[in-house]
């Protein structure tokens, strides 16, 4: 190689450097991170935007009837804003203001959440919903403990994922 060679190399090498340091410091939105509870291993990482609505589906153990508890992604938090059942059972609110709707209970509980922490479970058969999409947190998680949050991403986090996949 000669010398013009070797500079041009350096030039896109340098430029290369640069668009990526850049694109680590350009913030690229929120994302909702499904990590191991006990490890921190990321398990599923999904883009979110102010507004999304996040659900845990499962059936109650006692009762056999579905619940869903909805959240709404508000900044970097997991705002409660309703959950969904169709029968009293332990762990229901059973003295709080429910209301009927179309033949499903539907109560307000209110909180915000940093951070959720849940066990999924083959009877329970938890999923995930995030928008439109469902993941099967069972199967995910291998049935472990897992950590819900949203986090800041920069454009190369949200990036990387493209490339790692196999």
């Amino acid at each position: 190689m000669n010398g013009r060679t070797l500079g041009r190399l350096a030039a896109v090498f340098l430029v290369l450097v640069l668009t990526v340091g850049a694109s680590a410091a350009v913030p690229g939105g929120n994302a909702l991170v499904v990590s191991d509870a006990e490890t921190g291993e990321e398990l599923l990482t999904v883009p979110v935007s102010e507004g999304t609505t996040v659900a845990l589906e499962y059936t109650h153990s006692v009762e056999k009837t579905t619940v869903v508890d909805e959240y709404t992604v508000r900044d970097d938090r997991l705002n409660m804003t309703r959950m969904v059942f169709h029968s009293y059972g332990a762990g229901l609110p059973a003295r709080a203001d429910v209301e009927k709707v179309n033949g499903s209970f539907v109560f307000d509980p209110g909180g915000s959440y940093e951070e959720i922490f849940v066990k999924p479970g083959h009877v329970a058969g938890h999923e995930l919903h995030v928008g439109d999409e469902t993941y099967d947190l069972v199967e995910l998680s291998d049935a472990r403990s897992v950590r819900l949050s949203i986090e800041s991403r920069s454009l190369l986090d949200r990036a990387l994922p493209a490339f790692t996949r196999q």
